[in-house]
């Protein structure tokens, strides 16, 4: 049996680096590599592979979501590749194929193949009462739960409640985190759609903040609105985005 092997990462080493623990496999027929969620829906309904290792943590649309996208009854066998959280890595033990939790080598590697082979060889009912069970105990989990910061070989987890400020730079946003600062490659607007729920809202087109971190608003010497944090730092802020706010929190109070 040949297993056609979709990789889904959208940081370029890691899509290069499984490529290559893969390619010694004998029956692995390696497909074009996505590096989103957008493409990698798009490339399992046109091209079906037998087999997907997809990232979970990825920009705008996340491995859950790409699978809730396919849903269980189209969806190829999954191999996580994650650094995501405990939780997840519960319903992952509970209900997924298996999963690679970075970094991982070449023995890690072969043993998922090694379960995707029995996986495969076993009924079409059971792998999707499995991924329908994936999906029921995923749903929950948002993908604000944390934040990823990758940084070279580790990985830094970021909690909503941690964060201070984020600013939108290029491809990539800043997160201030009390003295320190992160980046990390998303838009501001997919960071307000993942923490809104946990506080953070607009005060500028290119700033969100962490609304149990602001002390006041203020006006500085030209009589633009500033908003101060609990930390004494000041951030400019823009009358449009601080009146919808004072309207939602009149609205909502």
């Amino acid at each position: 049996m040949t297993l056609s092997t979709l990789i889904v990462d959208d940081e370029p080493m890691a899509r290069q680096r499984l490529q290559r623990l893969l390619k010694p496999a004998a029956d692995v027929k390696l497909l074009p590599a996505c590096a989103d969620g957008r493409s990698a829906i798009a490339a399992i309904e046109e091209r079906r592979p037998d087999l997907v290792f997809l990232d979970v943590q990825m920009p705008e649309i996340n491995g859950f979501e790409v699978l809730a996208a396919i849903g269980a009854k189209r969806m190829p066998a999954v191999i996580f590749v994650t650094a995501y959280d405990q939780f997840a890595l519960k319903a992952f033990e509970a209900q997924a194929l298996d999963y690679l939790l970075k970094p991982f080598g070449a023995d890690r590697v072969n043993v998922a193949l090694d379960r995707a082979r029995a996986f495969l060889a076993g009924s079409q009912q059971r792998m999707e009462r499995k991924l329908t069970g994936l999906l029921r105990q995923t749903a929950g989990v948002r993908a604000s739960a944390c934040l990823l910061v990758k940084k070279r070989d580790r990985v830094i987890v970021l909690r909503p409640e941690e964060i201070d400020l984020i600013e939108a730079l290029g491809d990539y946003v800043r997160l201030h985190v009390g003295k320190e600062t992160h980046l990390l490659r998303a838009t501001l607007t997919d960071m307000e759609r993942k923490l809104e729920p946990d506080g953070f809202v607009r005060i500028h087109r290119s700033r969100l903040v962490n609304w149990n971190r602001v002390r006041e608003f203020v006006a500085d010497r030209d009589h633009d609105p500033v908003v101060v944090l609990r930390s004494g730092a000041s951030v400019a802020a823009s009358h449009s985005c601080l009146k919808d706010l004072e309207k939602r929190l009149i609205s909502e109070g």
